[in-house]
């Protein structure tokens, strides 16, 4: 016997593009902090993201007063504030708005606007979860996630490899 989880009605938390594209982009103007503005276009090179998409979300991190712009030859977008001075929150919340696994826990909800509101089991660990989401989100700033991304890949850089033996020779060190 078997027991497990349908796939068919499995249950998924994930990050949208948006959010994950914008936290991509605001961690390329991290790396470039002090350095003067990058361009929209140098971002969609190096994280190979549509640059359509991304002056999208940064139209939005300039609103949000994440980023700000500069025009001409030598413009683009730099951060307001230091790489350590900003969290992830920070950014999810401009891009995405407020990070709650059921609409039950997030700050606009109604009270009274669900049937079960009264006994609900699970609310407790919704709210619990919530919690523990906006912690780590707020605790991880773009700095240290340029830090931490530049300091793995000193020590253990992916060869690019290519082809089916490529393929099978990441796989390997992957499960290594």
């Amino acid at each position: 016997m078997t027991v497990g989880i349908s796939t068919a009605a499995s249950f998924s938390m994930r990050v949208s593009s948006k959010a994950h594209y914008g936290l991509r982009m605001m961690t390329e103007f991290a790396r470039a902090y002090g350095r003067g503005p990058m361009s929209l276009a140098e971002v969609s090179r190096n994280e190979h993201l549509p640059l359509s998409y991304l002056e999208q979300l940064a139209a939005q991190l300039r609103r949000g007063g994440l980023v700000d712009s500069t025009r001409g030859v030598h413009g683009g977008y730099r951060l307001t504030r230091r790489p350590d001075s900003i969290s992830v929150l920070d950014v999810i919340q401009v891009v995405e708005g407020e990070v709650a696994p059921v609409e039950c826990v997030s700050h606009d909800y109604v009270q009274g606007t669900c049937v079960r509101e009264g006994d609900c089991a699970s609310q407790t660990l919704w709210r619990r979860l919530k919690a523990s989401i906006d912690t780590v989100l707020s605790q991880t700033t773009l700095q240290e996630l340029v830090t931490d991304h530049a300091l793995v890949d000193s020590f253990a850089p992916l060869p690019l490899l290519t082809g089916r033996m490529g393929l099978r020779a990441v796989q390997e060190v992957a499960h290594v």
